[in-house]
């Protein structure tokens, strides 16, 4: 049902936590599933320095964070902008429709920091 990279993700996700600020913190969620991704990002310059999340919801969720913090670190404003739901599918070895929300939820969770 899942990736073997999707489930690396979940078994060992990355970058798990908070940053204090000056870190931009966001907190988007799903009210369908009710899955929350909380993202945290610091950034030197334009470019993205360092990043962390927290995710309640499901095993998607939760590696599609942990692949998308992997993934912005070093990135810059515009490459961040960039970012869509399939990217994250990728990400994470590929996702099942009725797991697609969890990219969806991590790019809502990006734009939002972008807004900050």
């Amino acid at each position: 049902m899942y990736s073997p990279r999707l489930l690396d993700h979940f078994q060992h996700p990355r970058h798990v936590g908070g940053l204090p600020p000056p870190a931009l913190t966001v907190e988007v969620s799903n009210p369908v599933c009710g899955d929350i991704f909380r993202l945290s990002a610091r950034f030197e310059g334009d470019a993205v320095a360092e990043a962390r999340y927290r995710t309640r919801g499901c095993t998607a969720s939760i590696a599609a964070g942990s692949a998308v913090t992997e993934w912005i670190t070093g990135k810059t404003r515009t490459e961040l902008a960039a970012l869509g739901a399939a990217h994250v599918e990728e990400m994470v070895g590929g996702l099942g429709q009725e797991s697609k929300h969890a990219a969806v939820l991590c790019v809502d969770g990006v734009r939002a920091l972008l807004k900050r």
